[in-house]
C-alpha cells in the first residue's frame, strides 16, 4: 500500500475522495503529485504503477524533485520548456530519456497539470508518465533511414556530377571542380595533389614533379620536390620503419590504402608526409579554426596510385570522424578520379606516340632551288588529336620537284601509320616515273597486295623546270582540288580526278598546265575548310576568297595569312603547301608589312633546329637583318622550353616594323630565370645570352606561359 499525504487532494466528499484515492492507486499508468515549492517541487504521493514503472521505493522518491528521474544525456530544450511552464502555471507535455533504478534508460512522455487550491493558488503539480520508449525508437529509427536515404541521394547526386566532370578530364581546371563540389558538402575542405605521370627528375635526380590542382587555382600551382628515391623499389627495398614514419609515402607506394591521419605540424623535412604537409598547411591557413591535421586518401590508378585527395572532414580533423556515407563518396570520387586520369594519360602517352610517328614522316621544310615553298602541319588538339594528314615536297633531280598532300581515313596510330606506308611508296615511285597519273597506278597496285587497312586521299604534282618556266602536271585520287593564284584570280585544279587510293586498280589521268612568274599554288587538306557548321563547297569558297585577296608576295606570308583567316579553330589535321614561282619584277622590291607566322613545334632537341631555320627563313622573306641575332636567341628559348618546359612548344614571329618579335610558349607556369651558369659544368648561360641580345620577358597564358623576346633590326641600332 502507498501512503498519501491527504493534503494532495482536493477538498472533496470523503466517499469521493476515497473512491479517487482507490482508482489513482489502481491505475496502470505511473502518476505522482508534487507540492508546489520554492525553488524547486517535491513529490508527495507516487501510486503503484509509479513505483513498478521507475524501480524505486517509496522512501527513496518521495521528497526528491521531478527531475530526479531524468538521465544525463536528456536535451536541455525540453527541461527550459518545463521551467517556463511551472513558472506561467501553465500544463507541459514533452518526451524526455528517464533512467531506472537499475539504470536502464527510456523514453517517457511526462506530462503536468497544475491543482489550485480553495483560493486559486497553484498549491501542487499533477504528473502522468507514459511509457513511449519502442514509439520513440520506432520513430527515430524511421527518421534515420530517412536521412540515410537523403546522404544516400545526395551521395549519388555528388558522384554523378563528378562523373559528369570527369568526362572533360582535358580541361584544367577539371579537378578542381571535382574538389570544389566535395568542398563544403561532402567535407569541410578538399584537394588533390597528383603526382607527375612522366617521373620528371630533378637536379639531384631523386625527385619527381607533384602538381596541386585546387579548386582556387585550377591550373597547376605550383611545382615541388618530392624527397622520394624513385630508383629503388618500394615493396622490396624500402623498411616497414620508412612506411611507418613516412605514411603518406606508403598510400603512394601502394602498401598502405587505408586513409592517413596526417599532423600538419610536422617538420621532418626527408618525408614526402612533410613536404604534403608543407604544402596543404599553406591552402588551409586561410580557413577559420584552421585544421592542425587533416585526412589523406589515395588515388589509385589501375597500376599504381597516382597521388592523393586530401580532406578536412566536418566535426574532426582524423579519419574515424568519417562517416560511412562520406567515407563512400570519398572513396568512389578517388576511383574514379583516378581511372580518369590514367585514361587521359594512356590517350595521351598514344597521342604522342601517334604524333611522333607522324611528325617523323613528315619532311622538314624543303630548300627547291627556284622554287618558293612553304609547308605547314599541325593536328587537332581539341578535336580528332592525331590523323593521317601528310605532305612530301621533294626534289627528284635538279630540274624536277614532287610535292603530294594526302589524308589517310582516321585519327588513330593505325592512320599515321597507314600515312608513313603511303608516304614511302609515293616518293618511291615519283622518283622512276615521274607522270603523276601513272604514279599513282602503280600505288593502287602496291596498295592493293600490301592490304594497308585504310583508304587515302591524296594530289601528286610535279614541276618541271624548261628554260626560265615551269610545267606543273598532276593527278588527284580522292582529293580536294589544289588552287592556282594568278594576278589576284583563283582557278581550282580539279581536273585528272579519280577514286581514293585503296578502292581498286584501274588508269589514272595526268593533267598539265603551264606556269608564269608569280604564280602560287595552294594545296591542302580538309581540315582547312571543313566546319560542322557549313558545307564544304562553303569552306572551299572561303578558301578561294581569301587566296584571291592574299597581298603578300613570299609563300610563308601567303600560307600564314591563309591560316590566319582559316585555320583559327580547326576540327581536324590541317596541313598546308604553298609553292610559288618567283617573279623577279616584284621579289626585287618586297615591301615590309606587319606580318605573322607561327609553328607548332614537338618537345624534342630537334625543335630547336627547326626553329633556327624558320627564323632565318622568315627573315629573308621579310628583309630583315637581324636574323644572326634572332637564330641565336630563337634557339635558346626552344631549348629552354623543351628542357624545362612540358607539352609542345608553339613559336610565334611577328614584324614589328623596327625588329622581330619572338614568342615561345610552353605548358610549364615556373617562369624563367637567369642564371650565373652551373660551376664545374656546360651550361646555364642560356637567358644571359638572350638578355645581351634582346629584351625579353614572360607572361602567363592558359595553364603555361610566353617567353618573348623583341630584337631590333641591324640596320635601326643606330637611331
Amino acid at each position: 500500500m502507498v501512503a498519501v499525504n491527504s493534503s494532495a487532494i482536493d477538498p472533496l466528499s470523503d466517499a469521493l475522495a476515497e473512491v479517487c484515492g482507490r482508482a489513482f492507486r489502481a491505475a496502470d499508468v505511473p502518476m505522482c503529485i508534487a507540492a508546489a515549492g520554492t525553488p524547486v517541487q517535491t513529490i508527495v504521493w507516487v501510486n503503484d504503477a509509479f513505483v513498478r514503472r521507475t524501480g524505486f521505493t517509496v522512501d527513496q522518491i518521495v521528497g526528491q524533485a521531478p527531475g530526479w528521474l531524468l538521465g544525463p544525456d536528456t536535451d536541455p530544450e525540453p527541461i527550459d520548456r518545463f521551467r517556463s511552464a511551472i513558472a506561467d502555471g501553465q500544463p507541459w507535455a514533452e518526451t524526455l530519456r528517464t533512467v531506472a533504478a537499475d539504470g536502464t534508460p527510456s523514453w517517457t512522455r511526462v506530462s503536468s497539470a497544475p491543482v489550485t487550491g480553495e483560493r486559486g493558488t497553484i498549491t501542487h503539480w499533477f504528473y502522468v508518465l507514459v511509457d513511449v520508449t519502442d514509439l520513440e525508437e520506432r520513430h527515430r529509427e524511421q527518421l534515420a533511414e530517412v536521412e540515410r536515404e537523403r546522404r544516400e541521394r545526395t551521395s549519388i547526386g555528388i558522384i554523378s556530377r563528378i562523373s559528369d566532370i570527369l568526362m572533360d578530364l582535358d580541361d584544367p581546371s577539371a579537378l578542381g571542380e571535382v574538389a570544389g563540389v566535395l568542398d563544403h558538402s561532402v567535407v569541410r575542405w578538399a584537394d588533390f595533389y597528383l603526382e607527375d605521370d612522366d617521373g620528371i627528375r630533378l637536379a639531384d635526380g631523386s625527385a619527381t614533379r607533384a602538381y596541386r590542382v585546387g579548386r582556387r587555382h585550377p591550373a597547376v600551382v605550383e611545382v615541388a620536390a618530392v624527397a622520394r628515391d624513385t630508383e629503388v623499389s618500394p615493396l622490396t627495398e624500402t623498411s616497414p620503419r620508412t612506411y611507418r614514419a613516412d605514411p603518406v609515402r606508403a598510400l603512394l607506394d601502394g602498401v598502405r590504402t587505408e586513409p592517413v591521419d596526417l599532423d600538419l605540424t610536422t617538420d621532418d623535412s626527408s618525408s614526402v608526409s612533410a613536404w604534403l604537409a608543407d604544402q596543404v598547411r599553406k591552402a588551409v591557413e586561410a580557413l577559420p579554426d584552421a585544421p592542425a591535421r587533416v585526412v589523406v586518401l589515395p588515388v589509385p590508378g589501375r597500376r599504381r596510385v597516382l597521388g592523393v585527395l586530401v580532406v578536412v572532414p566536418w566535426g574532426g580533423t582524423d579519419a574515424a570522424t568519417i562517416d560511412s556515407s562520406v567515407g563512400t563518396v570519398l572513396r568512389l570520387t578517388t576511383r574514379r578520379v583516378g581511372l580518369a586520369v590514367d585514361n587521359v594519360r594512356l590517350y595521351e602517352r598514344e597521342h604522342r606516340v601517334a604524333e611522333t610517328l607522324q611528325r617523323s614522316m613528315l619532311p622538314e621544310q624543303a630548300d627547291v632551288d627556284g622554287l618558293d615553298v612553304w609547308t605547314y602541319y599541325a593536328p587537332s588538339s581539341a578535336h580528332a588529336q592525331v590523323g593521317g594528314d601528310w605532305f612530301d615536297v621533294v626534289a627528284i633531280d635538279a630540274d624536277v620537284v614532287g610535292v603530294v598532300i594526302g589524308d589517310v581515313v582516321g585519327h588513330d596510330i593505325e592512320a599515321a601509320a597507314s600515312m608513313g606506308q603511303l608516304r614511302s611508296v609515293v616518293r618511291t615511285y615519283a622518283f622512276e616515273v615521274r607522270t603523276p597519273g601513272l604514279v599513282l597506278e602503280r600505288v593502287d597496285q602496291l596498295v592493293a597486295g600490301m592490304r594497308i587497312p585504310r583508304p587515302a586521299a591524296l594530289v601528286l604534282m610535279t614541276l618541271t623546270r624548261t628554260g626560265d618556266t615551269w610545267q606543273l602536271a598532276y593527278s588527284r585520287a580522292g582529293h580536294l582540288p589544289g588552287l592556282l593564284v594568278r594576278d589576284g584570280h583563283v582557278t581550282e585544279l580539279d581536273g585528272a580526278g579519280g577514286r581514293l587510293i585503296g578502292i581498286s586498280v584501274g588508269t589514272r589521268t595526268t593533267s598539265e598546265i603551264p606556269l608564269e612568274p608569280g604564280d602560287v599554288l595552294v594545296l591542302y587538306t580538309d581540315g582547312l575548310i571543313e566546319r560542322r557548321d557549313r558545307a564544304l563547297r562553303a569552306g572551299l569558297a572561303a578558301l578561294r576568297d581569301a587566296a584571291a585577296s592574299v597581298t603578300a608576295t613570299d609563300a610563308a606570308g601567303i600560307g600564314e595569312d591563309l591560316l590566319a583567316r582559316l585555320a583559327d579553330d580547326p576540327e581536324d589535321d590541317v596541313a598546308v603547301v604553298v609553292v610559288r614561282v618567283p617573279d623577279p619584277a616584284v621579289d626585287g622590291s618586297v615591301a615590309r608589312s606587319p606580318r605573322s607566322r607561327r609553328w607548332r613545334l614537338a618537345s624534342e632537341p630537334a625543335a630547336a633546329g627547326r626553329a633556327r631555320h624558320a627564323v632565318v627563313r622568315t627573315c629573308e622573306a621579310w628583309g630583315l637583318t637581324c636574323g644572326p641575332s634572332a637564330e641565336l636567341v630563337v634557339s635558346e628559348l626552344v631549348a629552354n622550353a623543351v628542357l624545362h618546359g612540358w607539352g609542345h612548344v608553339l613559336l610565334r614571329l611577328d614584324d614589328t616594323q623596327d625588329g622581330l618579335r619572338i614568342e615561345i610558349e610552353d605548358a610549364n607556369p615556373a617562369p624563367p630565370v637567369t642564371t650565373d651558369g652551373h660551376r664545374g659544368r656546360v651550361g646555364g648561360f642560356g637567358m644571359q645570352i638572350v638578355e645581351r641580345l634582346a629584351d625579353w620577358g614572360w607572361r602567363p597564358a592558359g595553364t603555361g606561359k610566353v617567353v618573348w623576346a623583341k630584337i631590333r633590326d641591324a640596320e635601326d641600332t643606330d637611331d
